[in-house]
């Protein structure tokens, strides 16, 4: 009897706890993001209002960007509800919570966000002709989470809701209380709290800062002489030169100005300052132009001045040379400005278009305004120091900082991409060396010409070798770990170790020859191999352990197959092992 009753009670403890779990919300998480749906009112009348709670927790330290206007490339928290068939609810505007502001350190500039356990809210109001029904509604949500160091995008899907619909009088306690509309993160925020003469004097200043990079410096000598030697002219010619060449400083950030209205127009999204940097063909561009300027400074190769851009001789083609080495210095200015040329940005996509562009323009008259000073004050230019050896030392100092801009742009590649990035920079630097110190400007014209054909041939080639983006893996690779290899090793499951290491150029030479190859990877898939990738690059990866003191080998590259049921793996040391490995693999059963 005592043994009955324990059974029901069990039975009805099991039962109470289903029933409350039925009706408590589900709750999911994605990545580092929790979060659930509720409803304020569990049934709504026709006409009547209500309201979806989308509840967040994320972990520490992580946070949602909150505002359109200041996420880096519009990747805000959004919230976008979709009813299954039925057009019988009205959305309005969600209700986000108060935002906080963090420093962004990468894009230079605060940025507002929304962080720990929060609630958007989603309002509705059901039509009036709506009789007794369920509405299903999808809400998908849509944002990047990032924390100090790095941001994700997690691919949220969408929480089911249904909404019951009942004509009749359905009123009830609501489960919560809707909290007033926050105003917008970007009209409330520091920087859109600026007066616009306040910001507009600050988008001259960060235009004025962009003289000073030393990214700018290389062809600084080449202005320099452009204007000394148009002083020389008289002041008429100075003046309409140095105009010439503040127009191409403008003319960069009038198609700046452009694309931001293209952006907003036809895309809903604005141009952020650093957006170009998340673009790994430019930033692989940019860094290759800072190891070409470097080695201008060393005097590996000179940049000669043509007729075009000294303006000699009345020609009209020095106006046009003015103008593209106006273009050319602000284009320079890029990769190494400072954090207040982004704020000025920042201020400047918080603004109609007509304000916006601007504000971007006068960023282009801050940068251009000594130069036109300079040219409309010939006498000023008498008081720049003379040439001698410091000019050389300083120039070469100038050099080095140079290569450390670049060796920063590389590292902000995706890893993938870095090492090639590398190789193509070193044969780059050679074809420059091959261009400006095999022949001489006294050497004939055809042996030079050959010279530097070879010289550009060889760096497109290469540009074709390292720089294209890698092609996916056929293989599923996963990171060393003995706990994963032991519970396949325990399940009868095949494991595949590649033992390599980021310095190794053999083991680039196994990837391509021996795992590129479809018939390999589809075995692999076939087979129900586990793929590990068992990185040795550091003496005290746990991969560089297992290879000297489990496996007994003394270097890379190495691939071992542990098969099921046999002590000893098989091991392939060469590079061409290829068709030894398939015809193993085509002896593993099928998983």
């Amino acid at each position: 009897m005592r043994i009955k009753t324990s059974g029901i009670l069990v039975a009805f403890a099991l039962l109470s706890a289903c029933a409350v779990a039925a009706g408590a919300p589900q709750r999911q998480k994605i990545n580092v993001v929790t979060f659930w749906a509720e409803q304020q009112f569990d049934v709504v009348s026709p006409a009547g209002k209500s309201a979806i709670a989308i509840h967040f927790e994320l972990e520490k330290d992580w946070h949602f960007y909150a505002s359109a206007d200041s996420a880096p490339g519009g990747m805000n928290l959004k919230l976008e509800p979709n009813e299954q068939g039925t057009k019988v609810l009205s959305f309005g505007k969600p209700i986000f919570p108060k935002s906080g502001w963090i420093y962004d350190e990468a894009l230079g500039k605060k940025i507002d966000v929304i962080g720990g356990d929060f609630a958007v809210y989603l309002p509705f109001t059901v039509a009036e002709s709506s009789g007794e029904k369920t509405v299903v509604v999808n809400i998908g949500i849509v944002g990047a989470v990032c924390s100090n160091t790095q941001c994700r995008v997690p691919d949220f899907g969408s929480i089911k809701v249904e909404v019951k619909i009942k004509p009749g009088d359905v009123s009830a306690q609501p489960k919560f209380t809707l909290p007033e509309p926050q105003k917008s993160p970007a009209l409330t925020g520091q920087l859109a709290d600026y007066s616009v003469w306040a910001a507009l004097v600050l988008a001259f200043v960060a235009g004025l800062s962009l003289n000073i990079m030393p990214c700018v410096w290389p062809v600084l000598p080449i202005i320099v002489m452009r204007l000394v030697d148009q002083a020389k002219q008289g002041k008429s010619k100075s003046v309409t030169m140095g105009l010439a060449f503040c127009t191409g400083v403008l003319l960069f950030f009038a198609c700046l100005a452009g694309a931001n209205i293209i952006l907003k127009l036809v895309y809903n999204t604005t141009l952020q300052w650093g957006d170009q940097f998340r673009n790994p063909a430019f930033v692989a561009g940019m860094a290759m132009l800072m190891v070409v300027l470097a080695l201008f400074m060393f005097g590996l190769f000179t940049i000669t001045v043509p007729s075009s851009i000294s303006g000699r001789s009345g020609s009209g083609k020095g106006f046009g040379g003015a103008v593209g080495m106006g273009f050319l210095a602000a284009i320079l200015s890029t990769p190494c400005s400072f954090a207040i040329l982004a704020a000025a940005f920042a201020w400047a996509q918080a603004q109609p278009l007509g304000l916006a562009t601007l504000a971007i323009m006068v960023i282009g008259i801050g940068m251009a305004a000594p130069y036109a000073i300079l040219t409309a004050m010939p006498a000023l230019l008498s008081k720049t120091p003379r040439p001698g050896r410091w000019m050389e030392l300083f120039k070469q100092t100038i050099g080095f900082v140079l290569l450390v801009i670049a060796v920063k742009l590389i590292a902000a590649l995706p890893a993938d991409r870095r090492m090639n990035v590398l190789y193509f920079a070193v044969v780059l630097g050679f074809c420059v060396w091959m261009w400006g110190g095999w022949v001489s400007y006294a050497a004939p014209a055809s042996r030079r010409w050959i010279v530097r054909i070879i010289a550009v041939a060889l760096a497109v080639a290469a540009g074709f070798a390292f720089l294209p983006a890698p092609k996916p893996s056929l293989i599923n690779w996963q990171k060393y770990d003995s706990a994963a290899i032991k519970q396949a090793r325990n399940a009868n499951k095949p494991v595949l170790m590649d033992f390599t290491a980021d310095w190794c150029l053999n083991c680039v030479v196994v990837d391509k020859k021996v795992y590129a190859r479809k018939d390999i990877a589809d075995l692999i898939k076939q087979k129900g191999v586990l793929a590990i990738k068992a990185d040795t690059t550091v003496s005290d990866y746990p991969a560089t352990i297992a290879l000297k003191e489990l496996y007994n080998e003394p270097g890379v590259p190495v691939n071992i197959l542990l098969v099921p049921g046999q002590d000893e793996p098989k091991r392939w040391r060469g590079l061409s092992f290829g068709d030894e490995l398939k015809s193993a693999l085509e002896q593993l059963k099928n998983q």
